[in-house]
């Protein structure tokens, strides 16, 4: 029953999003393109809940400056046969019912009812592509027809002074929903723990007709903003089966992990996490594999040992293939693939991306390094933040994040 449910399933992944909250990361690149730990793109972590839970069948649909986006899903994820009807396939806005780019969740999905509807499916499952988590989506599946649902909506419990980032709802003793605000102010609390909310996911899992149907009638309301939190749901509560599925995190630890990274704080903190002793978000996980596409290049090599020359270390540090460690010292930081660190050069609590060279004599704290970068030496960064706000974009937090003059063209990653 279920292996054919996940058969009837067809999955569409939203992957257009600016991510306004990650500039200056994402001016160049989409939100779910944005490295994270080292090899991985975020994207990738929803990816490898997908493929992990054995559904075979994927819409990704992007917008906003997809180039590098499309490249990684070309070059890392087409592994499906597609003569046993398995796919991943990216969806580009192809303005086929306007003249418009997305307007909102819902009107993207909208304006992809085209190709929704050439593939045979009962349920259609709608996931975001910038979140960290891991979820087994079969058990949603299971539980949606389980409960003879119309609409399936993944959920979470967050502290109540969270609840004004979220679509807030409210449920019965059977899961239902009664009730639903969007990003309230002053939101009802979970009835089981007054101190919480359970907050959507916006993890949406559809039957196929109902969906066309509201995305039909809302695509004709000129006052709709076109998004599924905002406008479809609420109008389907009091007409439709909705249901509530509580998340089950495979990440299996104490607390459970779900995290929207789209401000630089949150995105520097997940990553930081990584390098702990004991991360809460598990990357060697073999139960529950994390995939991603990754280039040739050869070990990651630390120099020099002779006497009297300093030695090249990372400590409590992720450290990718291709990299150089030479005499500098590395100290709770992530380094993307093709990474050198020249001699007497300190990096601390700092992310570089792929192909960054740092100068010797240098020191960089609590930094995030864009790919493609050369730091000359002798340079300071996260240590007298009023000089690198001269230069480089400073968080209110003092993370110094340092990218490129505006590219003129897409160098290779």
């Amino acid at each position: 029953m279920l292996f054919q449910a996940t058969h009837d399933t067809l999955v569409c992944l939203l992957a257009g999003g600016a991510g306004e909250r990650l500039m200056p990361l994402t001016r160049d690149r989409a939100k779910p393109a944005v490295p994270f730990g080292g090899i991985y793109r975020i994207i990738d972590l929803t990816l490898s809940n997908w493929i992990n839970s054995d559904l075979r069948r994927i819409f990704v649909v992007t917008q906003y400056k997809a180039l590098s986006l499309n490249r990684h899903i070309r070059e890392g994820w087409s592994v499906l046969p597609t003569e046993l009807g398995e796919f991943i396939q990216v969806l580009p806005p192809m303005m086929r019912v306007g003249e418009h780019w997305y307007r909102g969740t819902a009107d993207a999905i909208y304006q992809n009812l085209y190709s929704i509807g050439s593939e045979p499916c009962k349920y259609v499952l709608i996931l975001a592509g910038d979140h960290v988590y891991k979820m087994n989506y079969q058990l949603m599946l299971k539980q949606h027809i389980d409960a003879g649902a119309d609409v399936t909506i993944g959920t979470l419990e967050f502290d109540i002074s969270e609840a004004s980032r979220f679509g807030v709802c409210e449920v019965d003793q059977n899961h239902r929903f009664v009730g639903w605000e969007e990003k309230p102010q002053n939101p009802q609390p979970s009835p089981d723990n007054p101190q919480k909310v359970l907050a959507s996911m916006g993890i949406y899992c559809f039957n196929r007709e109902l969906l066309i149907q509201a995305l039909l009638e809302d695509a004709e309301d000129a006052n709709s903003s076109h998004d599924f939190g905002k406008n479809i749901i609420p109008k389907l509560i009091d007409k439709a089966r909705v249901f509530s599925f509580q998340f089950h995190d495979e990440n299996e630890k104490d607390a459970q992990y779900w995290r929207d990274i789209g401000t630089i704080e949150a995105y520097y903190e997940a990553n930081m996490d990584l390098v702990s002793v004991s991360p809460v978000f598990n990357l060697y996980d073999a139960h529950w594999p994390i995939r991603t596409y990754q280039r040739q290049y050869p070990p990651a090599k630390f120099v020099f040992a002779q006497e009297g020359r300093r030695m090249g270390i990372a400590l409590d540090s992720i450290v990718s293939m291709g990299c150089i460690v030479s005499g500098g010292r590395v100290t709770n930081s992530i380094l993307s693939a093709d990474v050198r660190v020249n001699s007497y050069t300190e990096v601390e609590s700092s992310i570089l991306y792929s192909h960054v060279d740092i100068g010797r004599y240098s020191r960089i704290r609590r930094a995030i390094i864009d790919r493609h970068i050369h730091i000359p030496e002798r340079t300071e960064i996260g240590y007298n933040l009023e000089e690198d706000r001269k230069k480089y974009h400073v968080t209110e937090t003092g993370i110094v994040v340092v990218v490129p003059e505006q590219r003129m063209f897409e160098e290779p990653e």
